[in-house]
């Protein structure tokens, strides 16, 4: 009976094993794995066309982020070198700002020693006296301007009728108009200590003859001052001269004309009277 056994084993392998040699004969099975594969093929297919599109649009998208950035960086490049420019143009203006106020204190200090030198001669020693301010001058002069400062009183004297341009030279009827104007502040204040100040735009000087414009400022007031000495009934010791350059504008020096009304001499009436002076 064991043996029966086995040979039926045998034979339903057999039969299993023709079966299926028989069914991957079989045409319409083999066409249905070819479709399975053509399916899978189209597939894969469309994945690569999907991820070869991401890698492109990835690709553009990258190539715009280095441009961006390029163009970033020269952005920079540029707000780095202006920020440069500026700090410099800040270091030159503080440096102009330090000399400046370094010579204003120097000339203050010469005005000072001056001051204390005629006290000590007997000159000039200003104390304020508002009674000086009751009555401003009118002062008959072109272009001329008369204004309370403080205690005292600005007669200023435009450059443009005075000198020749950049220059300390008086012009041709100058003399003339300095002692016209002086004869009438004499008429009202006859013993009044009377500064002669020289004021200059901010523009550098361009004659090789003056260092700076404090130096032209200064030569100018000498002009106008040797002129009241020899020509009016002034005295020396009734007068005393300042070059204050350009520290003292009366208005801006950004237009030409704000420029012309700062180059001027000042004739100052301070309270004090040469008399009174004289007696102490």
């Amino acid at each position: 009976m064991r043996w029966f056994a086995c040979a039926l084993r045998l034979l339903s392998f057999s039969l299993l094993l023709v079966a299926m040699v028989g069914c991957a004969n079989n045409p319409m099975v083999v066409q249905g794995k070819l479709g399975k594969l053509q399916e899978q093929q189209a597939a894969t297919l469309r994945q690569n066309t999907q991820l070869q599109g991401r890698l492109t649009a990835l690709d553009k998208d990258h190539q715009e982020t280095a441009a961006l950035l390029a163009q970033e960086r020269q952005r920079n490049g540029v707000l780095k070198d202006e920020l440069t420019g500026v700090r410099e143009l800040l270091r030159s203006a503080n440096t102009k700002l330090a000399n400046v106020q370094a010579e204003k204190e120097n000339r203050d200090k010469q005005v000072q020693a001056l001051t204390a030198s005629l006290h000590r001669q007997g000159g000039v020693s200003i104390t304020p006296n508002n009674s000086l301010l009751q009555k401003l001058p009118v002062i008959n002069l072109p272009g001329g301007h008369v204004r309370r400062d403080g205690d005292v009183i600005r007669v200023a004297l435009p450059e443009g009728q005075l000198f020749e341009s950049g220059s300390s030279r008086l012009r041709s009827g100058a003399a003339a108009t300095i002692a016209t104007t002086a004869a009438e502040l004499l008429a009202i204040y006859p013993d009044q200590i009377v500064g002669v100040e020289g004021h200059t735009d901010s523009d550098p000087v361009t004659s090789s003859q003056w260092r700076n414009n404090h130096e032209l400022s200064v030569a100018r007031a000498m002009a106008v001052y040797d002129v009241l000495v020899s020509r009016t009934r002034y005295q020396p010791n009734q007068l005393f001269l300042v070059g204050h350059g350009p520290n003292h504008p009366i208005t801006s020096n950004g237009s030409l004309d704000g420029k012309r009304h700062n180059r001027r001499v000042e004739l100052v009436i301070y309270p004090d009277k040469k008399k009174q002076l004289a007696g102490r």
